[in-house]
């Protein structure tokens, strides 16, 4: 039991849906009635996670509340409403209760807040971490870049679809691709942009440009009086600066969730079975 255990943070939905949808080859019960690709891929991936990781780690799957977009919406009812809900965008969700019963079976510790969204969760574990055992490494695997918000000297996003050397996002990463600081993520996306999340950003504003605006670490309030917003382009963040920080408050994560306060341990978790392994305990073959 010490602080050098990594914490890895799963985003369920996140890694389930890629399992759904990104396994190489679709798995079925052995009387071919039952489609296993979602539960087997996530675990056969959760797998590949953990190994990548330099220590024995503590592992926290979680999960989106039913309600969890409540808050958000409020704000802006575009945010995420593009989003497809038809029979067959939702077919991964028919995996989750044998997910669910899969990560009881092996000891491995779920979390889920009915009107709290996995991000915010995952947010709130990160800074609790931080803040208690601060030499603590923590580890978040999802694809979702939101989270890049969190990214410091000890917290990193570990991405298993990338190729293998290059699965590790840092702060120094999205500072060299994007040319703004973690802290200053959600002051970009609201600039640029994000569509998987229905937020429009500012007509005319690329990466490119919001890199420059943002430049040495500038923020939204900051630019007004920044000599930067020049020209059409600067007429239009003027415009839409309002717009912009809805969306920023839409896209900062929330980390002070009233979590259980025992949720997080220094004991590193039980080592994950194989996948075959898990479908077998789960009778579901």
């Amino acid at each position: 039991m010490t602080a050098s255990t990594p914490l890895l943070l799963v985003d369920g939905h996140n890694l389930l849906w890629r399992a759904w949808y990104g396994f190489p080859a679709r798995i079925r019960s052995r009387d071919k009635t039952r489609d296993l690709t979602g539960v087997f891929g996530f675990f056969a991936l959760l797998r590949v996670a953990i190994r990548e990781l330099p220590a024995a780690s503590e592992v926290i799957v979680v999960f989106d509340g039913e309600n969890a977009w409540g808050d958000r919406t409020a704000v802006d009812p575009d945010y995420k409403a593009h989003r497809p809900t038809d029979e067959d965008a939702m077919a991964p969700i028919k995996s989750l209760a044998d997910v669910n019963r899969g990560l009881d079976a092996i000891g491995l510790r779920q979390l889920c807040l009915d009107t709290a969204e996995a991000d915010d969760v995952i947010a709130t574990l990160t800074r609790r971490c931080r803040r208690a055992t601060p030499r603590r490494d923590v580890w978040i695997m999802s694809l979702d870049r939101d989270f890049y918000q969190l990214l410091d000297r000890r917290t990193r996003i570990l991405n298993t679809a990338r190729y293998p050397g290059r699965r590790v996002i840092d702060a120094a990463e999205v500072e060299s691709r994007f040319g703004v600081r973690p802290t200053q993520w959600c002051d970009r996306t609201s600039l640029v942009g994000d569509p998987s999340d229905g937020i429009r950003g500012i007509h005319g504003v690329g990466t490119i440009t919001a890199a420059r605006l943002l430049a040495e670490g500038l923020t939204l309030d900051q630019l007004p009086d920044s000599g930067r917003l020049t020209g059409r382009i600067g007429d239009q963040v003027l415009a839409g600066l309002d717009d912009a920080r809805r969306w920023r408050s839409m896209i900062t994560l929330r980390t002070d969730l009233p979590l259980p306060r025992a949720m997080i341990t220094l004991r590193p978790s039980a080592p994950l079975p194989p996948a075959p392994m898990i479908i077998e305990t789960l009778e579901l073959w």
